[in-house]
């Protein structure tokens, strides 16, 4: 897999409501708890994050990371921001800041701390650059996990599917994913960092893409 190939994924396409979107969400939990992404994005802020940091999650989807950072003390309601094509989600707490819309349209949250969880994947490189130029000069921060781009994650993918009999849109989009996903330096070039940015770079053996910079 030398080249990343962005295709739509299936979840995108789905009516929030639909019954297979349902499943494949609540499928999501449990792949993202078999990775440890969570876990490990919590972990990054809570090493690096000063006090009275904000902390904004780009794709934060139905809320699930950025409520787990808030339920840990690594922020207050006040300092959390999260940005969304969905809506806000029911149960998102009152005093914490939600955006609806384009992470590539709309300004990005005045934060020190970006995070992004399985959502850079779905950019092409000249969107990738033009996130990265979009940033707020207050961030000090960025912590994302995306999927590793390598065959042997597509593999023990397809088996996972079948042992854990996950439904077909989990199964088409972890493919699709880890076709787009990242290896090596390559997020600190698709997000056009400069030099004034520390990178940290590695991949996990559950599959993940784990990426930190900090300036």
């Amino acid at each position: 897999m030398k080249e990343r190939v962005i295709q739509p994924e299936l979840l995108d396409t789905l009516p929030q409501d639909d019954p297979d979107a349902i499943r494949a969400r609540e499928e999501m939990v449990m792949v993202n708890g078999i990775m440890g992404n969570h876990r490990w994005i919590e972990r990054m802020v809570r090493r690096h994050r000063e006090l009275g940091w904000r902390i904004a999650e780009l794709g934060a989807g139905d809320g699930t990371l950025s409520m787990r950072l808030l339920e840990s003390g690594c922020c207050t309601e006040a300092a959390l921001h999260a940005f969304d094509l969905a809506p806000r989600p029911k149960l998102w707490p009152e005093a914490a800041h939600w955006t609806c819309g384009d992470v590539l349209v709309q300004p990005l949250p005045e934060t020190e701390i970006v995070i992004a969880n399985l959502f850079l994947h779905h950019f092409t490189k000249e969107q990738l650059l033009l996130l990265g130029s979009r940033l707020s000069p207050a961030t000090r921060l960025i912590v994302a996990v995306e999927p590793a781009r390598r065959w042997i994650y597509a593999v023990l993918g397809r088996l996972f599917c079948e042992l854990a009999e996950l439904n077909h849109v989990q199964r088409f989009d972890m493919q699709a994913s880890i076709r787009a996903g990242f290896h090596g330096q390559e997020s600190q070039q698709a997000l056009g960092l400069g030099n004034e940015w520390q990178v940290d770079a590695h991949e996990h053996p559950m599959g993940s893409y784990r990426f930190i910079a900090w300036r």
